[in-house]
């Protein structure tokens, strides 16, 4: 095989892996004893606006990676104090280091394939045309991209759990805005308690969306610290803090092209706030510790279990933001308001875990279900997952599942509820409004008290309240 052949061959591979990503190259290294041919080549990448240090030794090139954070390096493959391979060698040892295009006057089809076995991207014989260098930095731009979104692209390897699963009128209702706002750019806001399926309803969204084959990245705003919020977000040069030890690319510049998902957004500090709106309004931002502008193309779906416009009020929430984000709200139901859902999810979430845990023949019994109906299920869909999960664990195989499995009591409140009965949704809610009601005399008024003896935290009774009008007696 000839080294264009060779060349012809990696370039059609990495094209359909990257699948039309791209992103900035920004730093270059240029390391070739030649004089002319570095200076030429450094002119050329200046001129394209790269930033680009040069050098004739391997001595020269550690010295400026260990100085500074870059994206590619241009290798000749014999200097004067060493081979280029053997530089190559230690840049591949490195987490996260840079790309390596090798270059020779030399060039054989051996001396190719050693390289890229050994790690290097591409490679080209010199001479070689201004044309040919384009077209490399190209593909090392695209490729890069690819490789660092992968780290945070992390999909489900069961499709099934990306399914909206109901038949009730609310989902019904839900599963059609999904469907209208899906093929379109617009923001989303994704509202609704914890555990009922926010996430679920953003991936849905991504799916279906026509950035589906482009980088997807989430970001959960409640397990990062305030302190490094922002560099998650968008980045950060090298020694822009203690511990930045390499420049790194933050979460919008990785879903550059694609959708990024800013988990329970409410978590965000006022600090970042206006810095997140910017880059909503103007697609444009700057790492910590840098001055470069960096822009990028994103859409942006949000989720939280919080009433923002509360929060707004209360001056933890910009309203500005708000408003940002509020393009097209999608609230995602209780588990409580969709009725027979309940055990439609049930039965899907006792098929997957049984099939997951090798449990053969298992199955609800009567009574099960009907305390399945009559719990209140304050974690929602997440808590009835892990309830049913545990009880595949503990049940043996060709066993019923009863109620004490799932760790809930069956008919607590002394009421057969069945899904033949016409208005059984609405007996529910009745009965839980009076449980509710009593507990609290009970606690006499205290929420907190009220709370934990039903089980609830205290956000979910305030609801519970405002929603059956107990605030108003």
């Amino acid at each position: 095989m000839s080294v264009s052949c060779l060349h012809k061959y990696c370039s059609t591979y990495r094209s359909n892996l990257v699948l039309g990503l791209c992103v900035a190259i920004e730093k270059i290294v240029v390391v070739d004893d030649e004089m002319m041919i570095r200076k030429a080549l450094e002119t050329q990448l200046r001129n394209k606006r790269y930033s680009v240090a040069s050098t004739g030794d391997l001595k020269g090139a550690r010295k400026i990676l260990t100085r500074d954070s870059f994206d590619l390096v241009f290798l000749d493959l014999r200097l004067p104090d060493g081979e280029g391979t053997d530089l190559l060698e230690e840049i591949m040892a490195k987490t996260d280091g840079p790309m390596v295009v090798m270059m020779t006057g030399y060039g054989s089809v051996e001396s190719a394939v050693s390289c890229m076995q050994m790690g290097a991207f591409d490679y080209v014989v010199k001479p070689f045309s201004f044309d040919q260098i384009e077209v490399v930095v190209d593909k090392v731009a695209s490729f890069d991209k690819m490789r660092r979104v992968t780290k945070y692209y992390v999909e489900e390897s069961d499709t099934r759990s990306s399914d909206i699963v109901g038949e009730s009128k609310p989902i019904d209702r839900l599963k059609t805005l999904v469907d209208k706002v899906a093929k379109t750019e617009a923001t989303v806001l994704i509202t609704g308690e914890n555990g009922t399926g926010k996430e679920l309803v953003a991936r849905e969204l991504y799916r279906n969306s026509m950035l589906s084959k482009q980088p997807y990245i989430r970001v959960n705003c409640a397990a990062i610290s305030e302190t490094l919020m922002e560099s998650e977000f968008f980045g950060h040069e090298k020694g822009a803090f203690t511990g930045a030890t390499d420049r790194r690319e933050g979460r919008f510049e990785l879903a550059d092209g694609g959708t990024i998902l800013l988990d329970e957004i409410s978590e965000i500090a006022p600090s970042l706030q206006a810095k997140l709106l910017r880059v909503l309004q103007e697609k444009e931002f700057e790492r910590v510790g840098g001055n470069k502008t960096i822009e990028v193309k994103v859409r942006v779906l949000a989720t939280t279990n919080r009433n923002l416009l509360e929060e707004v009020e209360k001056g933890n929430f910009r309203e500005d933001l708000y408003y940002r984000l509020n393009v097209f709200p999608i609230a995602v139901p209780a588990l409580r308001e969709r009725g027979e859902d309940i055990l439609l999810l049930a039965d899907t979430f006792l098929s997957r875990h049984a099939r997951r845990h090798g449990i053969e023949k298992i199955e609800f019994s009567k009574n099960c279900k009907n305390a399945i109906l009559a719990h209140g299920w304050p974690g929602n869909v997440r808590e009835l997952e892990n309830a049913v999960e545990r009880a595949v664990i503990l049940a043996d195989s060709g066993s019923e599942i009863n109620a004490d499995l799932l760790g809930i009591r069956q008919n607590t409140l002394s009421i057969k509820v069945t899904t033949e009965v016409p208005g059984a949704d609405e007996l529910m809610e009745d009965v839980e409004r009076k449980h509710i009601e009593k507990v609290l005399d009970s606690c006499d008024g205290n929420r907190t008290h009220a709370a934990k003896k039903l089980g609830l935290n205290v956000r979910t009774l305030r609801n519970k309240i405002k929603q059956f009008g107990l605030d108003d007696q």
